[in-house]
């Protein structure tokens, strides 16, 4: 098990720093993708569908919003082009709703919107702040914060861990875990800061702004990745999916980059160009 998901981690890792780098299409095109399949996870673990369907109309509707949205992203680079795509998804859901009642239940309509804001609009963080001047740079925030807060959160929970953050949602988390996360996620930043100090001409100390973004990132890295583990416990399942193995599906592994990628956008633009 170990050597599998350190194997499937390799190649996720390499596949995530490809699409970045080669940013444009390709990483619209692979954000659509994984968006799409984490929207299926969480309506499959919300049960959007009934027993025996793998898929149904409120889904397929949502999956044509999704392309859509990344489109607009893509034409515009900016949220505001994507918004009335969002609007527009609801209303066109509501209509759905409304026109086949009592066909759906407003326990699947309500899931099925939910899934696409919390998947496909969040992930969508990735390529606004890749596509920020300097985002080339600034984009990795958002993996510094949120893996490099889980790298930290859990050896320092290994070794020192006596004091239990949410022992009913996820026993093995500890306070002093907590700590180490934000704290190991904000020397990175650090570090990063001090690397990127000669490569961005900016009038800004980059070394504690880094520091900043990456420990309020990492905070905002814990919430979602007990956010996502607190569903998983409502509908009683282990995993959303066996996409990745050893890790699980798409919600599992970017459970809490979901929650950094538009903290890191907000925080970016806030602190760099406002």
């Amino acid at each position: 098990m170990f050597w599998t998901r350190l194997g499937s981690g390799i190649v996720l890792l390499i596949a995530m720093i490809s699409c970045i780098l080669l940013n444009g299409w390709v990483l619209a095109l692979a954000l659509c993708i994984i968006s799409c399949i984490g929207f299926m996870e969480l309506c499959k673990a919300c049960k959007v569908h009934g027993e025996g369907q793998k898929i149904n109309a409120p889904e397929v509707l949502l999956l044509f919003a999704i392309l859509a949205f990344y489109i607009a992203i893509y034409m515009n680079t900016t949220m505001t082009s994507a918004i009335p795509v969002i609007m527009l998804a609801f209303i066109a859901l509501m209509f759905l709703y409304v026109l086949g009642y009592p066909k759906y239940h407003a326990m699947q309509i309500m899931p099925a919107f939910f899934a696409f804001i919390y998947a496909p609009v969040m992930f969508s963080f990735i390529y606004l702040t890749r596509n920020l001047q300097h985002g080339q740079y600034l984009v990795w925030m958002i993996v510094i914060s949120a893996w490099g807060c889980d790298t930290f959160a859990y050896c320092v929970g290994m070794l020192i861990g006596k004091h239990k953050m949410a022992p009913k949602l996820s026993p093995k988390k500890s306070v002093e875990g907590a700590i180490g996360g934000v704290a190991g996620a904000a020397l990175l930043g650090a570090l990063y800061g001090v690397f990127l100090t000669e490569r961005m001409d900016m009038d800004r100390n980059l070394v504690w702004t880094l520091a900043l973004i990456a420990a309020v990132g990492a905070v905002i890295a814990m919430v979602g990745d007990l956010a996502a583990s607190a569903i998983k416990r409502n509908f009683e399942i282990k995993d959303y999916g066996k996409l990745i193995p050893g890790h699980g599906g798409i919600m599992d592994r970017f459970d809490s980059i979901l929650f950094t990628a538009p903290m890191t956008y907000l925080l970016t633009v806030a602190m760099f160009y406002l």
